[in-house]
């Protein structure tokens, strides 16, 4: 009979991601997961399978959890650009946790780029949920009179995704939140 598991999978995983997050993928060993998830080497074979398909679990955690809470604050206001505008500030406004770490889904893309076909896969999926809710909130602020009516919803998408990525970057390369809420103003104004 097998024995019932002595930790919270969800926490595991969620210490998980901030290690691979400071670290990266090469950069992080086994034993810093282990300790850093509280968990034995065989409750990680047994629970993960091996630090490759954790990574890619958190990994996909990471962006999904991502995605979902932008999403969530970009259509919590009756205004599309005063959503994509709070969504933005909040994103430039997250404080790092201790020791800088950064965003996994951007980190990912800088170790790996598209070497890597799982984490390629996963980037994109999330990429396209997101692209997809910033061209319809887009499309929604065109139509409400917000936004120049000539703008290519589809391209200020784009964008504005590569702008929310900058963030991340410029986020953990140490910019303040005063140049962060800046860049997200002229992304913002760009769009009217």
């Amino acid at each position: 009979m097998a024995r019932p598991k002595e930790f919270d999978r969800e926490i595991a995983l969620r210490e998980a991601i901030g290690v691979f997050s400071n670290h990266g993928y090469e950069g992080t060993s086994t034993d810093e997961l282990l300790r850093a998830m509280r968990i034995s080497r065989q409750s990680l074979y047994d629970t993960f399978g091996d630090k490759r398909r954790l990574y890619l679990e958190a990994l996909q955690r990471y962006n999904a959890d991502s995605v979902s809470e932008l999403i969530g604050t970009m259509s919590a206001s009756s205004s599309p650009l005063t959503g994509l505008e709070s969504a933005m500030v909040a994103l430039a406004a997250r404080p790092l946790p201790q020791g800088g770490v950064g965003c996994l889904g951007v980190s990912a893309i800088c170790e790996f780029g598209v070497s890597d076909r799982d984490v390629v896969l996963l980037g994109e999926a999330a990429g396209r949920t997101l692209l997809s809710a910033l061209e319809r909130l887009i499309a929604q602020a065109k139509a409400a009179g917000e936004a120049d009516a000539q703008l290519d919803a589809h391209a200020a998408a784009q964008f504005i995704a590569a702008t929310l990525s900058g963030i991340k970057v410029s986020a953990r390369g140490g910019a303040s939140s005063q140049t962060l809420r800046g860049i997200v103003q002229m992304a913002i104004r760009s769009l009217r």
